[in-house]
């Protein structure tokens, strides 16, 4: 029994050199034989950086509204942020430094994150286009973005130019079609006076003489309602919303009927319209038979 352990620590004793010394011949000529013996340990800085897909990357918004572009890359460690116009190719900022001349565009980004955020101020329509998010990695990696700015108008229902009885109401409606967020309000003046549905005008002792209703469905619309109209009540009147262009209308009070744009619901009587259309066939009469008299005249000669 002590024989076979001896023989059992002999056979151990002669695998562990022959382990070894395998081993060492291999780590020699592994170069000649192609093969590599170092080990690749993955590390943060072998690792590329990469975009954040999930955020708007079709943005509208109105003339002048401020417009935002979020792009956000994870991993980035050394290298930078660009943004740049796919019009003209023009950089506009890198990392958090701007390199326009346009103060209206600027990057923000808080300390430590990841957000690298165009802002574009007081955007017009030329803005309207393509912008590029880039990281000046080999090759580069682009993430683009559509940014569109449209133009709002408010828009009066009815003539330029209204005409309304003494004593009768004002009915003035407003509207802008559906915008691409929030509309806003929208306030209304006249001459450059904003209207205050707060107090009396004219002297009228009637608190709710002027009453103001603003709806939000399908868009928005505004109403401005002025009873018992009077002549100081005559004026340029302007609708004017917070993210659209204003518009206006020129309100007439007058004492008495006006032959066109009174503003009425009432259809025209039936004797007056019978009146109307038996004259102009009595003076088409008369015209006929002028005529007749004078071609007759003229053939007898």
């Amino acid at each position: 029994m002590f024989t076979l352990r001896i023989r059992f620590g002999y056979i151990g004793l002669f695998l562990l050199i022959f382990s070894a010394k395998f081993k060492d011949t291999l780590t020699s000529y592994a170069p000649s034989l192609g093969l590599s013996t170092t080990s690749t340990t993955v590390s943060p800085t072998n690792l590329l950086p990469y975009f954040d897909f999930d955020v708007p990357r079709n943005i509208t918004v109105t003339v002048g509204q401020t417009g935002f572009l979020h792009c956000r890359v994870e991993r980035l460690t050394d290298k930078d942020v660009l943004w740049i116009r796919k019009r003209d190719l023009h950089i506009l900022t890198a990392g958090s430094i701007t390199y326009t001349s346009d103060q209206r565009f600027q990057v923000i980004r808080p300390e430590n994150s990841g957000n690298w955020t165009l802002q574009i101020k007081f955007p017009q329509l030329r803005d309207s286009g393509i912008y590029e998010c880039q990281i000046n990695t080999e090759p580069k990696m682009s993430l683009f973005y559509t940014f569109n700015v449209i133009e709002l108008k408010a828009n009066i229902v009815g003539p330029p130019d209204l005409y309304v009885k003494t004593g009768s109401d004002i009915n003035l409606t407003c509207k802008i079609s559906q915008g691409p967020h929030e509309l806003g309000n929208i306030f209304w003046y006249k001459g450059n006076e904003i209207i205050d549905t707060t107090t009396n005008q004219n002297e009228i002792d009637d608190p709710n003489r002027i009453i103001v209703e603003n709806d939000w469905k399908d868009g928005l619309t505004s109403r401005l309602k002025i009873q018992k109209a009077m002549p100081g009540d005559t004026g340029n009147y302007t609708c004017v919303p917070t993210i659209a262009k204003s518009t206006s209308v020129y309100v007439h009070v007058i004492r008495g009927e006006h032959p066109a744009a009174m503003q009425h619901n009432s259809a025209p009587k039936g004797g007056e319209s019978w009146c109307t259309r038996t004259l102009l066939l009595f003076i088409l009469v008369l015209v006929c038979k002028q005529m007749f008299l004078l071609n007759f005249h003229v053939n007898s000669r």
